[in-house]
């Protein structure tokens, strides 16, 4: 049987790098969630959830995928990079400065 635990630190990463880019369509479900009964914390806790449970499944897709295709520890070091290279625009962003 195989040991699921070692994709854990890959699928985190490609979580972390995609949550952003895969949370933002996520308008449809905010526009149902607002015309709905819940109150707005309620609303926003389910929007976080749901953006996270999306990000995580494709990460876990995106890991075992790249995994599969270039070899177990390409996964992981591929989302390295990927959350590495958000952290930066990120952060260059906030400088204001094209």
């Amino acid at each position: 049987m195989p040991d699921w635990t070692l994709l854990l630190p890959g699928t985190a990463l490609w979580a972390l790098a995609l949550y952003v880019p895969l949370s933002a369509p996520l308008t449809r479900l905010e526009q149902v969630l607002a015309e709905g009964p819940l109150e707005e914390g309620m609303q926003q806790a389910l929007l976080v959830l749901a953006s996270l449970a999306l990000a995580l499944g494709v990460g876990a897709l995106t890991n075992l995928g790249l995994g599969w295709a270039l070899g177990p520890g390409w996964g992981t070091s591929l989302g390295v990079m990927a959350a590495l290279y958000g952290l930066f625009w990120g952060l260059a962003s906030l400088r204001g400065e094209p």
